[in-house]
């Protein structure tokens, strides 16, 4: 049986691919939400385990960490974002698109890292083409705190998301296997929280020819967890929507860049990597 990790389970893309896992008799789910009633609502639905944390909180990432240890993990899949108006500092002295969507599952590898290693684990981040349209990498303004763009700043943190992959298969691949995605544009509520034009198409009707459903994202979130790394998908690759190679940003393909911006995060974070 497998042990499947999902945070940002409790709503869209995380919820309906837990739902598609589900339907297979060996995956054990372990969901992980910031709503404690929508995170309880589809654990009970679906059997699973349901663990509160809220991304904004890194206090709340590493008792998460606390809670998984011991754990047997096969996939850990960091799928939990969002976009937000800002620039907004949390309570940890990050800018806040940064910290949820980057710097916590950041964190939260770091932290089960050993447990990852132990099980040849899968970690699969929840990227967006936005990495590409709105990313605008600034090593020496890493958090995009200079003239604040809350677009540019979501962009940067799955941009963010994408390179963290990369890093860790160049760092630790075979011990894991590591990928990015796109899900697609998906008709789901991660823009709630702010009043962004995205906000305003993902929820109208002009998404319908564009987008697709929280179900089908969900779908391709399952594809990646499910899939046998060097067969379904290869480690360190980003992929895009259709399941193959993604558009990335150039920043990404410069390995000394991401070498160096995957260090300045670790360093805001106060962490350390083993060799």
């Amino acid at each position: 049986m497998r042990t499947i990790v999902i945070t940002g389970a409790s709503s869209g893309v995380g919820r309906e691919a837990a739902r598609h896992l589900a339907a297979a008799c060996d995956n054990r789910l372990i969901l992980v939400g910031r709503n404690r009633e929508r995170t309880n609502a589809i654990a009970s639905e679906l059997g699973a385990q349901a663990i509160v944390a809220d991304f904004a909180r890194l206090d709340d990432v590493r008792a998460l960490a606390e809670q998984l240890r011991g754990e047997r993990i096969d996939v850990l899949a960091n799928n939990a974002g969002g976009l937000f108006d800002g620039p907004k500092i949390t309570d940890d002295g990050y800018e806040l698109t940064f910290q949820v969507n980057h710097l916590a599952p950041m964190l939260l590898v770091h932290e089960l890292l050993p447990q990852l290693f132990d099980s040849n684990a899968r970690v699969i981040a929840t990227s967006s083409m936005a990495n590409v349209l709105f990313g605008r990498p600034a090593l020496d303004d890493i958090q995009g705190l200079n003239k604040f763009d809350q677009h540019r700043a979501y962009g940067n943190a799955k941009l963010a998301n994408l390179i963290f992959a990369q890093e860790l298969h160049r760092r630790y691949h075979p011990r894991i296997a590591t990928c990015s995605f796109h899900p697609g544009v998906v008709a789901s509520n991660f823009s709630r929280d702010t009043g962004s034009w995205m906000r305003k198409f993902y929820e109208s009707r002009l998404i319908k020819p564009f987008g697709i459903s929280d179900v089908q994202g969900g779908e391709n979130l399952a594809y990646f967890i499910d899939g046998t790394p060097g067969i379904a998908w290869q480690s360190g690759e980003y992929y895009g929507d259709r399941r193959k190679a993604g558009f990335k940003h150039p920043f990404a393909r410069k390995p000394d860049q991401s070498a160096k911006h995957f260090e300045i995060c670790s360093s805001l974070l106060g962490i350390e990597w083993p060799a």
